[in-house]
């Protein structure tokens, strides 16, 4: 599929840079405006969520099908169809008019964005002679660690200055120019109509992944296992995955050849990778709400504050690239949990008192972690594996990976919502009129509890220092989920051989 001349390589170049940095933005670039989207969408705390989790869930279903679609239907074909669904979904989300909505057009977001970095990949290795398609890589990997970022110093300014929906309309002219740019320059692949796919293994992971994702977001709300609904997505979400487990053992063959699991590299940096996504992704998700609504932020300066996180990343990766082969990739490891536990820990002591300075910092000390992390453990992970098995592992990582993230974002938002309730408990049972502090004349004056207006506000400052506290114990719970995936770092071994590492893993 190599082009003629440079001019199409070019071009196919741009666009494809285009179409995954508009991926790669929309991990980031909606985190800072869930706020907005909350109120304008009558959406609770951990409702609210849904908007992120739902659009990772789909994006880690759809991804490892990428190859067998793109063999079956072309890839030139199935790189179209992906960006036009993606576009689409994104102006529908953008035009979203309640909850429902908006989760429903973020799962399409996610179906259609799933393939869009394999297949990105994939081209540039296909348009690009041996001796450029490592700088052909370099360069779009710049461009899409730039993803990060962009994201919430752009979502902060057109939430700002325009709307949330203008978040998901970004994506409209970048989608176009993408498309048209494919649709001219890029040559299609030949197709292979007698390939088959594992419908049945597919069939029942994707399932048993969405049933425990609905149990995991709607729990909190239906207070768990009381409700009917949540008991029926606990039992079909545990009866497909046995199903599943079932299928790939006594398939011939199976959608995940269970053989990789033999490979102890592939199997701790699969449990490995998953423990990372819940608590990177998990600190994502806590922060926006954090800056705007208990520090009363704007959104523009809570976008600068969060964006150099991003810088961090990109730092540590570009280091870490050098690193690798020459440093022992579990040293590296350890460095990318210890400053990503230090940021956690240092996250424990915050009030909304905290300098934008210090969640700066603490922002690009946990942003290097991630790149820390990330990079080597994709090398250490997919190195010991043989050449024929190795997509079927990075698919197999990259599901992992996302699994992780959607599953800690409900679970920090569940308990996010529950200890706030647990703490407003605790601390109104010190707001009564035997409190000799709430009778002093300077205090009694606005926090009354004998009269209305006194019970309300003296109500809303036991709640705010609630959630305080509330914060305090989600990161304190992702610090010790970071520390206990240290004694992982034991089961790694050496690779006999330096690997060629996917620096992008970080950022899909």
């Amino acid at each position: 599929m190599e082009p003629k001349t440079d001019v199409n390589r070019l071009a196919i170049t741009l666009c494809v840079i285009l179409a995954t940095l508009m991926q790669a933005l929309d991990t980031t670039i909606a985190n800072v405006a869930l706020p907005y989207i909350q109120g304008n969408v009558s959406a609770s705390q951990d409702q609210i969520d849904w908007v992120l989790t739902s659009y990772i869930v789909a994006a880690a279903i759809m991804t490892p099908p990428t190859g067998f679609l793109a063999g079956r239907f072309g890839l030139k074909r199935l790189f179209l169809v992906a960006v036009a669904g993606f576009t689409a979904a994104s102006m529908l989300c953008g035009m979203a008019q309640s909850l429902p909505q908006i989760v429903l057009f973020r799962v399409l977001q996610g179906v259609f964005g799933a393939s869009l970095v394999p297949l990105s990949q994939t081209v540039l290795l296909d348009i690009n002679p041996p001796e450029k398609q490592g700088s052909a890589m370099a360069t779009w990997g710049v461009a899409v660690m730039a993803g990060p970022v962009l994201g919430p110093v752009l979502g902060g300014w057109l939430t700002e200055n325009y709307s949330w929906r203008f978040v998901f309309y970004i994506n409209l002219p970048i989608g176009i120019i993408a498309f048209l740019g494919m649709s001219t320059f890029l040559r299609d692949t030949v197709r292979n109509a007698a390939s088959r796919m594992d419908w049945i293994g597919f069939g029942t992971l994707s399932i048993g992944i969405g049933a425990l994702q609905m149990m995991l977001d709607r729990g909190e709300e239906q207070d768990w296992f009381t409700s009917r609904e949540i008991i029926t997505e606990g039992v079909v979400s545990a009866l497909s995955f046995y199903l599943f487990l079932v299928h790939i053992f006594t398939a011939k063959d199976p959608f995940i050849r269970p053989a990789l699991f033999k490979d102890r590299n592939f199997a701790a940096g699969t449990l490995f990778v998953a423990i990372v996504g819940i608590t990177y992704y998990s600190s994502l998700a806590l922060q926006p709400p954090y800056i705007q609504n208990l520090m009363d932020y704007p959104i523009v300066t809570a976008g600068f504050v969060m964006g150099p996180r991003g810088m961090g990343t990109m730092a540590a990766m570009l280091l870490v690239g050098r690193l690798i082969g020459k440093i022992d990739t579990r040293l590296l490891l350890t460095l990318g949990l210890g400053l990503t536990a230090w940021s956690f820990w240092e996250m424990t002591s915050w009030t909304p008192n905290v300098s934008a300075t210090t969640i700066i910092v603490v922002g690009v000390v946990q942003g290097s972690g991630l790149g820390f992390l990330f990079v080597p453990l994709s090398a250490a992970t997919l190195s010991t594996l043989t050449m024929d098995r190795r997509a079927e592992g990075a698919g197999i990582y990259s599901l992992s990976r996302n699994i992780g993230s959607s599953v800690g974002i409900s679970v920090v938002s569940s308990m996010l919502t529950t200890n706030t309730q647990v703490n407003h408990a605790n601390l109104s049972q010190y707001a009564s009129i035997f409190n000799r502090e709430l009778t002093t004349p300077l205090i009694s004056r606005f926090w009354n509890p004998m009269t209305a207006a006194g019970g309300a506000a003296l109500d809303a400052v036991i709640n705010r220092q609630a959630q305080i506290i509330a914060y305090v114990d989600d990161y304190k719970m992702l610090m010790l989920a970071t520390l206990a995936a240290m004694p992982l770092l034991l089961v790694f071994k050496k690779a006999t051989k330096k690997v060629e590492v996917d620096h992008t893993m970080a950022v899909e």
